[in-house]
């Protein structure tokens, strides 16, 4: 897949120039980049429960190419059986210096996903399970949400940007935001299946020409 980015904090520089995040930052970029609409296609239409839009494709291919590369799932940020066995505290993905949070949910959720890297990477009084120098985002740009069926409340990459400004000084950490692009080859068109009247969509592959 293609994507944009949006640098906060220098985040880009570092990723690109410290040789301690560099690799672990080329692991990220080619994941992405490695997603193919071949595979999003054969995934989605392999996936149970009538999908709406691609959110959960994207989900786990982005899942199986970072942890084929050693990328912790469902990382703890503090040791503490109080928070370590609440998803609430957990990040999508770690790995050494790096934090990754992977943004396809409601708009509403977009501060916490902002937040949650940054308690990775400031000191805390409660007892750390990681300690992360940078953040990163992944989420959608608009062109995606429309292209990939998504839900409307679904937060993008124009909207993480908005964020930033308010944010800024509960902000502390560099974050790179990335914004996957539309598909190249197809898109997502919804056909209603409810039934007595009652609205239910499913999300069908359409090839461009």
């Amino acid at each position: 897949m293609n994507y944009k980015t949006y640098s906060f904090r220098f985040a880009e520089e570092l990723l690109t120039t410290q040789p301690e995040l560099k690799e672990q930052w080329e692991e990220v970029s080619h994941a992405i980049y490695s997603i193919s609409d071949l595979e999003i296609i054969n995934h989605f239409n392999n996936l149970n429960g009538n999908p709406k839009s691609i959110s959960k494709t994207l989900n786990a291919l982005i899942k199986d190419k970072l942890t084929s590369k050693g990328w912790h799932s469902e990382s703890p940020i503090y040791k503490s059986d109080e928070y370590s066995s609440d998803k609430t505290w957990r990040l999508d993905f770690a790995k050494n210096d790096i934090s990754i949070e992977v943004g396809f949910n409601n708009g509403k959720a977009i501060a916490w996903n902002f937040i949650k890297p940054t308690l990775a990477g400031e000191l805390n009084h409660v007892e750390k399970a990681i300690q992360t120098k940078i953040c990163i985002i992944i989420t959608a740009t608009q062109d995606l949400k429309v292209a990939g069926g998504f839900d409307g409340v679904v937060g993008t990459y124009e909207k993480y940007i908005q964020y930033l400004n308010p944010l800024r000084h509960i902000l502390t950490v560099p974050i790179l935001i990335i914004g996957l692009e539309a598909p190249l080859s197809f898109y997502i068109s919804h056909k209603n299946i409810g039934t007595n009247g009652s609205n239910k969509y499913l999300g069908e592959v359409v090839m461009k020409p």
